[in-house]
């Protein structure tokens, strides 16, 4: 266990997909000790069939338990009563089936944090309906607004609903609730909506519509690619730079690197008239040069300008190098934790094992019987 800030908190996470390991993965890396509890036998939750190649399930201890077994819910209870906080990402209602809802979980532990991660919430009219990340970026109206003028909405990874609107939104909330519960000794449920959070991350954006200063159109904007000093253009290369010179002193400064002075006059940064025009001309000018051409200009110049750098091209940039942003744990490429304390560390990754290969010691921990921890977890689990 490394010092980290969250030192001393125990989660228990059963294994789902995406956000919840997301969650789980966030706070092991900032030091809780987080035990993921899977499925015995077959392909753990998530991994895509290596778990070891999976940076979402890293830095935390496994316990194979079936949840439709009696004897493996009264051992995960014990778990969980010892445990500051749970992870789930079932549909509403499912773990109340099983046995496990908040109504018995925090009668066992009144200062747990029970932390419920969906797409649409507890409760509501789609509650119940299935969905992926594109599902609720799309209902929350956060897909709509992300695209070309004049094309379909374009799809951003799922980077929106599932992790910055999802598993981050959670661990927020968690820690909100954890925080709470050591002021008032009392736990509470944590109810975490994707599509929600997803609205959440455009909170700015509704602002902007509300002050008349953004239009539903997409693409159409300062910040989605309609306006010429903020967007992505296409070098001589076929390689790309990313421009986002919003304040008028990196507006100005941009016009001169591209040699466009003339055509950057501080007037013409607000004229939404006249963007397509000079989007053509921004064009042109980078388009005449490879990329390298364009790092050289612009450095030491404070334009907002950044190379659209590829994997392997991130990994090697200075930058990118000095603050150590990635790292390689088993030959896996993947991100540092992040962020960075002055006085507490973050955990250095280890990648996840075979599952379920902790669970004979968190039993044992727990101080159950030797012969049910012989009929729970008789050995290690062989799928990796």
């Amino acid at each position: 266990m490394t010092d980290g800030p969250l030192s001393g908190l125990r989660i228990v996470e059963i294994a789902g997909i995406g956000p919840g390991p997301f969650c789980g993965m966030m706070l092991a890396d900032h030091g809780a000790e987080v035990i993921r509890v899977e499925r015995p036998g077959g392909v753990r939750a998530g991994s895509g069939g290596s778990a070891s190649l999976d940076p979402l399930q890293r830095s935390r201890r496994s316990i194979a338990l079936d949840l439709k077994d009696s004897e493996a819910i009264m051992a995960l209870r014990r778990l969980v009563k010892s445990a500051d906080g749970l992870i789930e990402g079932f549909r509403p209602g499912v773990m109340e089936r099983l046995g496990l809802g908040p109504d018995t979980l925090l009668a066992d532990n009144p200062r747990l944090v029970y932390g419920r991660i969906t797409g649409w919430g507890q409760d509501g009219p789609w509650a119940q309906v299935a969905g992926h990340d594109i599902n609720y970026i799309a209902l929350s109206g956060t897909l709509n607004a992300i695209g070309e003028a004049g094309g379909k909405p374009q799809i951003p990874l799922n980077l929106v609903a599932d992790f910055g609107g999802g598993g981050m939104l959670l661990a927020f909330g968690m820690l909100a609730a954890l925080l709470s519960a050591q002021r008032s000794g009392e736990g509470q449920v944590v109810d975490a909506s994707m599509a929600e959070g997803s609205a959440m991350l455009m909170a700015m954006t509704w602002g902007f519509r509300s002050a008349g200063i953004w239009g539903d159109a997409r693409g159409t904007n300062r910040l989605d690619g309609g306006a010429h000093y903020y967007d992505t253009y296409r070098t001589a290369d076929g390689k790309y730079i990313a421009l986002g010179a919003v304040e008028p002193q990196f507006y100005a400064a941009l016009g001169q690197t591209l040699d466009l002075a003339d055509d950057f006059a501080p007037e013409r940064q607000k004229d939404a008239a006249g963007w397509p025009a000079l989007k053509a001309k921004v064009a042109a000018a980078i388009g005449g040069h490879p990329r390298a051409y364009w790092d050289a200009a612009f450095a030491g110049i404070d334009a907002c300008y950044a190379p659209v750098l590829d994997y392997e091209e991130a990994l090697a940039h200075p930058h990118n190098r000095h603050r150590a942003m990635f790292t390689d744990v088993g030959g896996v490429t993947q991100p540092n934790p992040a962020p960075r304390y002055s006085r507490s560390t973050t955990r250095e990754p280890t990648m996840a094992g075979v599952a379920g290969a902790d669970g004979r010691a968190i039993l044992e921990e727990l101080g159950i019987d030797p012969a049910a921890i012989d009929r729970l977890a008789p050995g290690t689990n062989p799928v990796n």
